[in-house]
């Protein structure tokens, strides 16, 4: 069975880091970008962070440049998102997906193949 496990969700206070984890099973994520997801409370599903299959392709929405870091470790066959100086606004439901691309230097935020069930984060003090 194909697929995608988050981890690393908490609660921590204002200004401090939580990294998340995706590790797939059933597939390897060699031929797939990897995007991380939040949803807050009665919103839509937005885009965070994505990374290419070689790593060499990564986005951020603007509300979270420079303080998180994606990246991925394909022997591991896991996805990572650490997540520095959070804040309140940050408190939402992050999930991780699976792209399956062709080319090994594009990622976006459309048309995943792959989702994870998800993990809270929740900032607050």
């Amino acid at each position: 069975q194909r697929q995608l496990v988050e981890s690393g969700g908490g609660l921590v206070q204002p200004g401090e880091s939580l990294r998340l984890s995706c590790t797939a099973s059933g597939f390897s994520i060699d031929s797939f970008a990897i995007v991380w997801f939040r949803q807050f409370p009665g919103k839509e599903r937005e885009g965070v962070s994505c990374i290419s299959r070689d790593g060499r392709r990564i986005d951020y929405v603007d509300s979270v440049k420079g303080r998180f870091t994606i990246s991925r470790d394909n022997p591991r066959n896991t996805g990572y998102l650490q997540m520095d100086n959070l804040n309140p606004e940050d408190t939402a439901v992050y999930y991780c997906a699976a792209d399956f691309t062709i080319a090994k230097s594009v990622c976006n935020f459309v048309n995943m193949d792959y989702w994870g069930t998800g993990t809270q984060v929740t900032v607050s003090s």
